[in-house]
């Protein structure tokens, strides 16, 4: 251990007042779930959020991380409005572009891990193939774009990264689609179903985000629980674990206008998981089913 650094890892939250969007929620969550798996193996860890400094600041990042001199970094911060961020391009640029580069070179200059979460996003989501990692990106959206930004800006700064595409995140801190269909009191909701992809549960991701950062197997990485849906599957499941007596009704995107173009492949293939010998997260039913548990007890 090199004088001076700290034992322990830095976990950059995402900043509470950037609106977020219902499919791209949680974050933050990643990150407060990375914060219970690393206290549980006894790590020493900070989380840090806006009020601590502002990622976009790129001199108080790399005061913020030379002070507290961590072995790594797991940066959760994103700027997640995905319809929110066509109307205001700047600014979601400057969160997940320059403050993705703003981290990545405070690590680089002190010699940390890096860990970047990363979507489904980058991809055009055409077809019906499981994107690789090492695929030709194509974002359709401004935030998907800046979320690709992010992933240039770190592997051009750094060689200790993992980069980890994730989607449809749900967990128990924050908003998340799961909580909104629960909340639903209409007999009928309407409901995507041409837009596929898997859900991600952050009490599943977090310990493998922890694992991976504790090895020196770097690179790009897609970790989703197994199984792959369209958002009415997923809601029907909600429904049918849930109790609730609400019917969903699937309808195609083109009924569900939204400002920012969804990918409507989202599957991404786990074969980076594999190689490097980390383990599958669990099916999304199953990780559904312990969610619901965890929040009503």
């Amino acid at each position: 251990m090199e004088t001076g650094r700290n034992t322990g890892f830095l976990l950059l939250f995402k900043r509470r007042n950037w609106n977020e969007d219902s499919g791209n929620r949680c974050k933050r969550a990643a990150g407060l779930r990375c914060d219970e798996v690393l206290g549980q193996r006894k790590i020493e860890c900070l989380g840090a959020d806006i009020e601590e400094f502002d990622i976009t600041d790129a001199a108080a990042t790399t005061a913020f991380i030379e002070r507290y001199a961590p072995d790594a970094v797991i940066h959760c911060s994103a700027y997640t409005a995905v319809d929110r961020a066509e109307d205001d391009p700047a600014l979601c640029e400057r969160v997940n572009v320059d403050g993705a580069r703003n981290i990545a070179a405070a690590c680089e200059k002190i010699g940390a891990k890096m860990v970047y979460i990363s979507t489904d996003y980058v991809f055009p989501g055409t077809g019906e193939q499981f994107y690789e990692t090492d695929d030709p990106t194509g974002p359709l959206s401004v935030y998907g774009k800046t979320k690709l930004g992010g992933e240039l800006a770190v592997r051009q700064l750094l060689q200790r990264y993992f980069i980890v595409r994730i989607s449809w995140v749900f967990g128990k801190n924050g908003n998340n689609f799961v909580k909104t269909m629960l909340g639903k009191e209409r007999d009928q909701v309407n409901v995507v179903c041409d837009q596929i992809g898997s859900p991600t549960y952050t009490a599943d991701l977090a310990p493998l985000l922890c694992d991976m950062v504790m090895t020196e197997k770097y690179g790009i990485y897609h970790a989703t629980n197994e199984g792959i849906c369209s958002w009415a599957d997923f809601a029907a499941e909600i429904f049918r674990q849930g109790g609730c007596r609400a019917k969903m009704h699937p309808i195609p995107s083109s009924e569900y206008p939204a400002k920012a173009a969804r990918p409507c492949n989202s599957r991404m293939s786990k074969k980076s998981l594999d190689e490097a010998g980390f383990s599958r997260l669990p099916s999304w039913q199953d990780a559904l089913t312990r969610y619901l548990k965890e929040i009503q007890d």
